[in-house]
């Protein structure tokens, strides 16, 4: 008979922890193509864990984290964990934050080895780390891009938008760094001083989006309504802001294959195919290659020169983009209407619905 529960003994920088983990032998990924025709059980997720804990804990630890947490495997539904579960142990820290609605409630932060195992016991397959340290929450340390390809386009359109942004973010005295999305994009950072707060940073990823976008119009889109984008790569503008996030580094996605949002350097991106890094692989690469972003925080840049571009380009015309439909009203924001239902003058200069 299955056993029903396993005694794993993590190793923390405070000694060794015994964590519990309970069904060992469910199946989270049913059947990936990673090699093996057999599933990837909970136990050998906390295994991958283990190996990984390092670079996972250096791209994603000391900072505000939300768990995807699915309790039947990757078929079943999925819920957010953000607020420390009634039971948290005291080896799992949290922090206090502030929403964009103003509301305030602590969330979970992992600093240590076996708290990433806990998350796994609480059937956690997702990470989702916020940009900004535990220490000051209000100012985010990356600026961070996502490349979201649309229909038509694929992983290579991705790379060409990537290679491309490269060039116009080193124009802006910013060194990027790129991971693959464990999906079919790409997730661009940028290291920064924590001098400006979210929004400042979200104008600051306009401005680049905007600077890639008048490179390559026929590439790239910052439209935000799907209407607009046509067959382009998405510069996903809206990853910028407080409380958005995306599948930290050396996360497992929820996803058939089993795969992983993995670190690349950059002359490893043409010709990528990126569903081979998998929980699987991932240890074998690590060993093999390393961790690309081990020294990512060691030169961080600032975002003046992508600011100054915000306000030339606010000068000119362009201000403020959509925010997602859960954010409060933004000053200056366009109608929260696609624009083929929108018709003017049931809107004033605002952005706000004006009733007939």
């Amino acid at each position: 008979m299955a056993s029903e529960r396993a005694t794993l003994t993590i190793s923390d920088p405070e000694g060794e922890r015994e964590i519990d983990l309970s069904s060992p032998n469910k199946v989270i990924w049913p059947d990936p193509s990673t090699g093996s025709g057999n599933g990837i059980t909970k136990a050998e997720l906390a295994e991958y864990f283990q190996i990984v804990a390092e670079p996972f804990l250096n791209a994603n630890g000391n900072r505000p984290v939300s768990l995807e947490r699915f309790r039947a495997g990757i078929g079943g539904e999925s819920f957010f964990s953000k607020n420390p579960p009634k039971g948290t142990p005291d080896f799992v820290d949290a922090v206090m934050v502030t929403y964009n609605s103003g509301r305030k409630h602590p969330q979970i932060v992992l600093n240590r080895p076996s708290a990433i195992i806990w998350a796994v016991q609480m059937n956690t397959i997702v990470f989702h780390p916020w940009a900004s340290l535990q220490a000051d929450t209000d100012n985010p340390i990356e600026l961070r891009i996502d490349l979201d390809p649309q229909p038509g386009t694929d992983f290579a359109d991705a790379v060409i938008a990537a290679h491309g942004l490269r060039e116009v973010l080193r124009e802006a005295e910013l060194e990027p760094f790129i991971k693959t999305s464990g999906n079919r994009g790409l997730h661009v950072f940028c290291p920064i001083e924590p001098t400006h707060e979210f929004l400042d940073v979200r104008h600051a990823v306009i401005a680049a989006g905007r600077e890639l976008e008048r490179r390559m119009p026929k590439q790239v889109t910052m439209n935000w309504w799907k209407e607009e984008r046509g067959e382009r790569i998405f510069i996903d503008f809206n990853q910028a802001n407080r409380d958005r996030t995306m599948a930290g580094a050396y996360s497992p996605r929820a996803l058939p294959a089993a795969t992983v949002s993995t670190p690349v350097n950059w002359d490893e991106l043409d010709g990528l195919d990126p569903t081979v890094f998998t929980v699987r692989s991932i240890p074998a690469r690590l060993a093999d290659v390393g961790d690309p972003w081990a020294d990512m925080q060691k030169s961080p840049g600032r975002i003046d020169t992508l600011l100054s571009w915000w306000e030339r380009d606010v000068d000119n015309g362009l201000g403020e983009l959509s925010f997602p439909p859960e954010f409060p009203k933004m000053p200056g924001e366009p109608p929260r209407v696609q624009p083929s239902k929108r018709v003017a003058e049931n809107w004033d200069a605002e952005g706000n619905r004006v009733e007939g």
